[in-house]
């Protein structure tokens, strides 16, 4: 027997699911570009920088509009404004050096992850979303190692790549745990 909660649940769950798939790529992809472009700045790691932030953007209102139940509007909506800040910071930015750089991220990624720790709690019944909550969760410490690292002589591009690497690894798992929930629902 499906009940209402049932029919609610899975739309919701296949289209995280799909969004989540589609995040782990584009990290595994961006954090790949990243890596082969350096620990400096350059035209190509200027482009990713602003890129990931912008793919954030996109991947809230996909968020938005597909997720039906446990939407966390004021959050998704809160999501959007940072990452679209932090396009526009790191594009300012970038001309100055990779410690300023890596502030302007770490200050996303504590943001950022404070955020996503918010709506990954709220949609925890849905299930699939522990990952996504230690994700928020380190997140915030990658992001203050971020700005730490800036201060240092090892201040490097690459680090962001390793970051981008484990997120869209959560993004995978939860995706994964999605699917059940889509399967049972």
């Amino acid at each position: 027997m499906t009940t209402a909660t049932d029919t609610n649940t899975r739309p919701t769950a296949v289209a995280l699911r799909n969004l989540y798939v589609t995040r782990f790529g584009f990290a595994l992809v961006w954090a790949i570009l990243l890596f082969l472009t350096g620990p400096s700045i350059g035209p190509v790691s200027v482009a990713l920088l602003v890129v990931y932030p912008l793919f954030d953007v996109a991947a809230a209102i996909v968020d938005l509009r597909s997720s039906r139940t446990a939407r966390p509007t004021a959050a998704l909506y809160v999501n959007l404004a940072l990452s679209s800040l932090t396009a526009v910071g790191l594009a300012v930015t970038a001309g100055t050096g990779v410690t300023a750089v890596l502030r302007v991220w770490g200050v996303w990624a504590i943001t950022a992850g404070i955020v996503q720790l918010i709506v990954a709690v709220s949609r925890r019944g849905l299930g699939g979303q522990w990952p996504m909550i230690l994700s928020g969760g380190i997140s915030t410490l990658a992001g203050t190692g971020f700005i730490l690292q800036s201060g240092t002589p090892a201040a490097s591009l690459t680090s962001l790549a390793g970051y981008a690497t484990v997120g869209g690894v959560f993004f995978l798992v939860s995706a994964l745990r999605l699917h059940r929930t889509a399967k049972t629902a």
